[in-house]
């Protein structure tokens, strides 16, 4: 038995456009139907972007439908054009693999399900078959070339200085297929995607009516903006990508602690799984209780354990309190480097922390938070100074190996928020 998605979706404000919205709602609550996404391995990780079309597939698993992740192992060669003012860099064929093993082991996380298995497919399974000519004859001579040239992602690159190649033209012929390939080999019926895909889209129910007489459908949703218009998930840094090795969870997580309210309600909607009941009263809560940053909190849970476990969500808030003044202990100096990041730090040769070590005046001197030894020893004795967030008072306090906070890092504070890294080199 299939829940009603459409109306799912509708609530969430998850759906821009679709095909043909009478006969897909009777079509889907029929049955567990087929549907499918697509992802281009541009990186060997997935970013916040992709979290639309991924919790997506997740909505429709979790209805009761059966869903198809496409990594596109043979367009990533290409590079979709829609959306884009100039031509992608083409990627060559070691760093495309390793970008599609990469996020297809992310794909299968999210979506994983014993009773509902996903499946992730790479299209160049199938259009590597093809040869030039064969294309063309058999798939290319079903696509009028003025319906191409009519759709916006080719027709923005046209009316632009850079122009488009036949290269990126060929794209949506690719993914034209990809759905059609998909229709007849497992029977999928229903594409999702953003609504810059619009086009891609509509050109493979086109193609699936030219070549299959097929009825295809499809659905896009709104892509994941603030509300000046500008792309969630990018920071000053960079973008803020699924893979720990890339964004570690305590960075992922402080991200979305740190949403606008004018965006929380959005994505809260859009890419949690928490009801309307609950998104309602978070809402409340932003209006009445703006301070308990309560919307934040839940979105930064809910995203941080789905994308990187209950280990990842409890690292990220244990460094999170750190950050905010708990002791700091038996971290590693990736996890610590990840929490201070923009703190400044110094090196201390590891003979002089060994035996009776160090004065601590003498290391908030090297770490440049006192100007001098007599600027430390009052910050200490007014009760200023810290060590791993341990308030200090004793004035001939000797830092030695035992107060390593990771394996190379002891962390100095002044006050309550200047911070300082004490690097130990060998």
């Amino acid at each position: 038995m299939t829940q009603d998605i459409l109306a799912e979706l509708a609530w969430r404000g998850l759906v821009y456009q679709n095909t043909d919205e009478e006969n897909l709602q009777s079509w889907l609550n029929a049955e567990p139907r087929t549907v499918y996404a697509g992802f281009d391995p541009t990186s060997v990780s997935l970013h916040v972007g992709n979290l639309m079309p991924l919790m997506m597939l997740r909505r429709f698993q979790k209805a009761g439908h059966k869903v198809i992740a496409l990594i596109g192992g043979a367009t990533g060669m290409i590079g979709d054009p829609s959306g884009k003012s100039a031509e992608r860099n083409l990627l060559d064929e070691n760093q495309l693999r390793r970008n599609v093993e990469g996020i297809g082991e992310q794909i299968q996380s999210v979506l994983a399900d014993e009773n509902n298995p996903a499946l992730v497919v790479n299209n160049y399974d199938w259009i590597k078959t093809f040869s030039y000519i064969e294309f063309l004859r058999d798939v290319g001579k079903n696509f009028p070339v003025n319906v191409m040239m009519a759709k916006d992602s080719i027709k923005s690159r046209l009316d632009g200085e850079s122009g488009i190649s036949y290269t990126e033209f060929s794209y949506m012929l690719l993914q034209a297929y990809d759905f059609v390939h998909l229709h007849q080999a497992f029977d999928c019926h229903l594409q999702v995607g953003g609504s810059d895909q619009w086009g891609n889209i509509t050109a493979g129910i086109d193609l699936g009516r030219r070549m299959r007489s097929a009825k295809l459908f499809g659905i896009t949703n709104p892509l994941l903006t603030k509300t000046d218009g500008t792309k969630m998930g990018k920071t000053e840094s960079g973008a803020i990508w699924l893979a720990s090795e890339k964004t570690s969870p305590y960075q992922f997580y402080q991200y979305w602690i740190n949403v606008d309210d004018a965006d929380a309600g959005q994505c809260l909607r859009f890419l949690t799984e928490l009801d309307e009941t609950t998104i309602t009263e978070l809402d409340r809560s932003r209006e009445n209780e703006p301070h308990l940053n309560a919307s934040q909190k839940s979105l930064a849970e809910e995203l941080t354990k789905l994308i990187h476990g209950d280990g990842g969500l409890a690292s990220a808030k244990k460094a999170t309190e750190i950050f905010f003044g708990a002791e700091i202990s038996d971290l590693s100096d990736t996890e610590l480097g990840n929490i201070f990041n923009d703190v400044p730090s110094a090196e201390i040769p590891k003979e002089q922390l060994q035996g009776e070590g160090v004065l601590l005046t003498e290391a908030f001197v090297v770490a440049g938070l006192a100007k001098s030894k007599g600027e430390a020893r009052r910050t200490l004795t007014q009760g200023g100074a810290y060590v791993n967030n341990r308030r200090e008072s004793v004035a001939d306090r000797k830092l030695t190996l035992e107060d390593l906070a990771s394996e190379t890092n002891i962390v100095l504070r002044s006050g309550k928020k200047k911070y300082a890294l004490l690097r130990v080199a060998e």
